[in-house]
C-alpha cells in the first residue's frame, strides 16, 4: 500500500541521503527516474516512468495505486494524509495492487462489480493452498512456466497459452513444479469477489 511505502522511505530518508547513490545533483534516483534540473531529491518509481524536472528537497514516491509528493522538511505530515484517507473511507491505506504472499505476489490488474483481473506470480516448487470459493468461479491463462493445477478431481499441467476454468464451489489448487517463476492471469466472476471467499482444506504455510 502507498502508505506502507511512504513510511518506510520517510523512516529511511536519512539513510538513504547518507549512504544511496546521487546523481551529480546530489538526488537519489530509485527506479525509472529521470531528473533534470532539480536538486537534493529522493524519487522513487515502482510501476511508471517518474520525470522531475526544476524542483528541490522534494520526496516523490510513486506506485501503482497512488502517488505521494510532499517537501522533505514535511516528511512527518504523511500522518495527516493517513488520517483523511480513513476519515474518508478510502482503501489505499490497507491495500496494494500488488500483494506479497508466501508463495509468490498477486496483482489487481483490474476490478468491477461483477469480475476481477489479476497477474499471479508464482515462486518455484512453491504452491497455493488446496480451496474452494461460494461465490465466484475463476479462469486462469497460464503466461511463462508450467502450472500444476488441481480442478476438481483432475490434475493437470498447463503451459504458456494453455487454460483451465474453475466453476464456483470446485475445489482447486495452483502449484508451481518448475524451475522458473509461473505467471498466469486469473479472472475471476461472480457475485461476491472478496479474499475472504476462501475455504481451505489444506495449506503448507498454515494458513
Amino acid at each position: 500500500m502507498l502508505v506502507l511505502t511512504c513510511v518506510y522511505v520517510i523512516r529511511d530518508i536519512a539513510a538513504l541521503d547518507a549512504y544511496a547513490d546521487k546523481d551529480a545533483d546530489s538526488n537519489v534516483l530509485l527506479g525509472d527516474v529521470m531528473a533534470e534540473g532539480s536538486s537534493n531529491c529522493l524519487v522513487r518509481s515502482e510501476s511508471r516512468l517518474v520525470a522531475a524536472v526544476g524542483v528541490s528537497d522534494l520526496v516523490i514516491v510513486e506506485t501503482a495505486d497512488a502517488v505521494l509528493v510532499m517537501d522533505k522538511n514535511n516528511a512527518q505530515d504523511v500522518k495527516k494524509i493517513v488520517k483523511r484517507i480513513k476519515a474518508e473511507g478510502r482503501e489505499e491505506h490497507m491495500y496494494h495492487t500488488t500483494v506479497h504472499r508466501p508463495w509468490g505476489t498477486y496483482q489487481i490488474v483490474d476490478i468491477g462489480e461483477r469480475h476481477q483481473v489479476k497477474r499471479i506470480l508464482v515462486k518455484p516448487g512453491e504452491k497455493l493452498s488446496v480451496q474452494m470459493h461460494h461465490h465466484r468461479a475463476e479462469h486462469w491463462v497460464v503466461v511463462s512456466g508450467t502450472a500444476k493445477v488441481q480442478n476438481g478431481e483432475q490434475e493437470i499441467l498447463l503451459i504458456e497459452n494453455e487454460s483451465t476454468y474453475i466453476p464456483v464451489g470446485v475445489v482447486h489448487a495452483l502449484e508451481n513444479p518448475g524451475k522458473i517463476p509461473l505467471e498466469l492471469v486469473e479472472i475471476q466472476s461472480g457475485s461476491y469477489l472478496g479474499e475472504d471467499d476462501i475455504v481451505r482444506f489444506s495449506d503448507r504455510y498454515g494458513r
